[in-house]
């Protein structure tokens, strides 16, 4: 016997879900019949592709026992691959993927919080410990001839030891503690079962004591009979006909595969023949998964070929931006064998990828036009992803436009690109947006002005990757983007009295231009501004403040001085008393002062702020 510690993680994570899911204890049995399934699918596959499984011989089942006597006890039996020594100390004492453990690194210790934020994931193996106060698990490796046993109460530690079993797979044995003897029960274990793994592609069978009485008055007699019965429909869901399927056979099938509480947000089920014959059922989550922006995601869509699992870890079945996206793709054109080297480069599942882009990205048009309520909670989880599609997918650029959002300064909530266009002005060609941090201070910028006043809309866009994506799109339906934080964006607009009065200004730019020297890269006389004294926008060439910070949060640390272009309003009274002043220190201290405020404004950081402070001191000095 060798006794092992837990790894931190875990016991962080134990101690989680033993504290805050009772809410959700159930899902206990979902795991650990889930896990069941895999070690099957695994062991199908091997037997269909490799010679040394061949002659194994292969019974798949799951089968689920209970004694609710003193010690109520409860096993889950499975004929799947099994594991060994090595195995049960890896998969079951120690996280592997970097994204569950920073999952585990977020948690709060608040227990409300924590257990909704579970529900975005898969709590597996160590959800027994909620109903448990000990678990055993006896596995053997298909092709090993030894056994061994992994135990734990689940409190720091875990032992393994040499164990006996006659065949390849795996049972778990619960001794179930007083939140979970409830679960020793026949008629909760089929409740369960229906309610989450219903539609697992193998039989569970569920052994149990079945009572009945023979006779009447003195004669009558309890007389007891195990019985076993299939509790499960083991139905491969997405081959079956849409006409016979009802909502609730999907939700038990995604509760299955997504280890979601809640209910898809959607579902999409196709069946195409002719030239490849291949069945999709892909589902949407109502939230988020944890590790959505994560580069070590875990991808969310299985693939079969003729019913056979292949695969569940394989980023290239659906495209980065639709990694929320969960669900199976069963081809009957693969040939079983199919390798992780051959899928990247193969043509079939190439085009059965294609195929389910445009039926997805099609099916949440759909819904963007007939059910906008859900559409906007679509969005609200997965806008961001969907607009990474702009840059990533060309061929569906298009279609993916009219699927974005953004806010703007003439709608509430999100308004369509399409439409913006629809309310744009007569002699109106563009299509004018603001980028930035904070929806909220957007809206006050001082580089809107111009544009409420003319009764022209801006969208607003206030997520880090609206600068990098907009910027790859150029146009919407021949309207050209253009950005309200550039220099060039009023151009268009200029009216012969905004010539005149930059003409009239040109002495006071030149002063303030004098003062500032190299720290800006131009100083104009603004046509954009009404109510402030100036604001600061980014040369065409160059990158925005917002783009600034994306590429220093993406550790691009050499990225030389960013150098705005200074825009000051010749009609606000500062401005007006800088050119009558003859005080060369004044018009020094104000035209840092004007770049300052602006610069704060738009987010950027003061490099040297105690001069800063100086400067406003001095000022506020000779003002009093």
């Amino acid at each position: 016997m060798s006794k092992h510690q837990f790894q931190t993680e875990v016991n962080q994570l134990l101690h989680l879900i033993i504290h805050s899911l009772y809410s959700h204890k159930e899902i206990f049995l979902r795991e650990l019949i889930s896990n069941a399934s895999d070690a099957l699918d695994k062991l199908k596959y091997l037997t269909l592709t490799d010679p040394a499984y061949k002659s194994a011989g292969f019974d798949p089942k799951i089968e689920i026992s209970f004694d609710s006597g003193s010690r109520p006890v409860l096993v889950i039996s499975d004929t799947g691959i099994g594991m060994n020594s090595e195995d049960l100390t890896q998969n079951l004492g120690t996280i592997a993927s970097s994204g569950t453990r920073s999952f585990v690194e977020k948690l709060s210790g608040d227990a409300k919080k924590d257990s909704s934020m579970i529900g975005q994931f898969g709590v597996g193996f160590y959800s027994s410990f909620m109903v448990a106060d000990r678990v055993e698990v006896v596995s053997r490796k298909a092709g090993d001839e030894k056994a061994y046993r992994w135990s734990s109460d689940g409190k720091g530690d875990f032992e393994i030891d040499d164990a006996q079993r006659d065949t390849a797979g795996t049972t778990v044995t619960l001794y179930l503690n007083e939140e979970g003897k409830e679960y020793a029960n026949r008629w909760e274990l089929q409740n369960i079962v229906k309610k989450y793994s219903n539609h697992i592609p193998f039989p569970i069978f569920l052994h149990y004591e079945d009572t009945r009485f023979e006779g009447e008055g003195d004669k009558r007699k309890e007389l007891k009979e195990q019985k076993t019965e299939q509790i499960n429909a083991a139905s491969a869901i997405w081959k079956r006909p849409k006409s016979e399927l009802k909502p609730e056979d999907y939700n038990e099938f995604y509760r299955s595969i997504s280890h979601e509480i809640d209910e898809p947000l959607m579902y999409i089920h196709t069946h195409a023949e002719g030239t490849l014959d291949y069945t999709t059922l892909f589902f949407i989550p109502q939230k988020a998964p944890f590790d959505l922006f994560r580069a070590d995601y875990m991808p969310g869509v299985k693939l079969y070929v003729k019913r056979v699992f292949i695969t569940d870890d394989e980023k290239e079945l659906m495209p980065t931006y639709l990694r929320f996206v969960r669900g199976v793709i069963d081809s009957e054109d693969l040939p079983l064998n199919v390798s992780r080297e051959i899928l990247q480069q193969n043509r079939i599942l190439a085009k059965i990828k294609s195929s389910s882009v445009k039926k997805l990205l099609s099916e949440l048009e759909d819904v963007q036009k007939k059910d906008r309520e859900k559409y906007n909670t679509f969005f609200g989880e997965f806008g961001i992803p969907m607009k990474e599609g702009l840059y990533q997918d060309f061929e569906n650029r298009d279609k993916i436009l009219n699927l974005v959002m953004y806010k703007s300064t003439k709608a509430d909530g999100f308004t369509t690109l399409d439409e913006y266009v629809s309310r744009m002005k007569p002699d109106q060609d563009a299509i004018y947006y603001v980028t930035g941090e904070k929806e909220e201070i957007l809206r006050r910028s001082p580089l809107l002005e111009m544009y409420r006043n003319k009764d022209i809309e801006v969208l607003i866009m206030d997520s880090d990757i609206d600068d990098i994506v907009i910027s790859s799109v150029n146009k919407f339906k021949d309207h050209e983007f253009k950005s309200v934080n550039r220099s060039d964006s009023a151009d268009s607009l200029k009216s012969d009295e905004d010539r005149e009065r930059e003409e009239s200004a040109k002495p006071v730019v030149d002063r303030i231009k004098e003062s500032l020297g190299d720290h800006v890269k131009d100083v104009k006389a603004s046509v954009r501004l009404s109510d402030s004294p100036s604001c600061i926008v980014a040369d065409e060439k160059d990158p925005t403040v917002q783009m600034q910070h994306i590429l220093k949060a993406m550790g691009q640390s050499n990225l030389p001085d960013f150098k705005p272009i200074l825009e000051i309003n010749p009609d606000h009274e500062i401005v007006k008393k800088l050119a009558a002043t003859s005080d060369q220190s004044v018009v020094k201290d104000i035209s840092f002062l004007l770049l300052e405020q602006a610069m704060i404004v738009e987010g950027v950081e003061l490099k040297n702020p105690t001069e800063f402070v100086s400067r406003l001191n001095r000022i506020m000095e000779k003002a009093i």
